[in-house]
Order: structure tokens, then sequence, then C-alpha cells
């Protein structure tokens, strides 16, 4: 069992920077899980943005948000970090940090465990 606590959203103006953070905790070892960060927009379904796999070095981003995102982790802390740069607009939505028991899966049926989520906006 995983549970996840996000923090870090907030509002921001296009152009600028937020950093998420994702605190695990449980009594199953984090490094087995692969974690990703979701987004989700209004009306839309839950889509990925970025995951990195136990090792801490494989990852693997969206379209929409390579070049601009970073994913990183912290086995020891238990805690994985989003830094999204240069945000756009069509950033905005509902952010959750959810667990995997599988390799770098890019579809949300696929992780196992899921936080409440953090709301990002985006203002032009």
């Amino acid at each position: 069992q995983v549970q996840l606590v996000e923090s870090g959203g907030g509002l921001v103006q296009a152009g600028g920077s937020l950093r998420l953070s994702c605190a695990a905790s449980g009594s199953t070892t984090f490094s087995w899980y692969a974690m990703g960060w979701f987004r989700q927009a209004p009306g839309k379904e839950r889509d990925l943005v970025a995951a990195i796999a136990g090792d801490s070095v494989t990852t693997t981003y969206a379209d929409s948000g390579q070049g601009r995102f970073t994913i990183s982790r912290d086995n020891a802390k238990k805690m994985v970090y989003l830094q999204m740069d240069s945000l756009k607009v069509e950033d905005t939505g509902v952010y959750f940090c959810a667990a995997s028991t599988k390799i770098l899966p890019p579809t949300a049926r696929n992780y196992n465990y899921w936080g409440q989520g953090t709301q990002v906006t985006v203002s032009s």
C-alpha cells in the first residue's frame, strides 16, 4: 500500500514556473514503484505528463511537456517532483501523482495508487 499527497499547485502567469511535490508513505519499498504525474483538465481524461522509474534515471514525457517539465524523485525521502517551466494556459488542470508496479506505463489504468490532486491554473 502507498499513500500519496501532492502539494505545490497554485495560480501562475503564463511563462512562469511551479514545482509540484508528491510525498509517499506506506510500508512498501518506494523504489519498487514507477511514479507518474497526470493532468486532468475539466471535461477531459487524465493524461500522463511525465513518469519516472524506480531507478530515478529512466523517464518519459508527454510531447506537451517535453523540454519544459522535469520529473525527479528522491527514494530516500519518498518524494517525487515535477518542475514545470515556461507554463502555458493549456497546462491548466488538476495534477495527480500516481504509483505503478509496472515499468513506466503511459496510461492511468496501469497505475495502482493515486493522490487527491493539486490544482494548477495558468493565466494569460
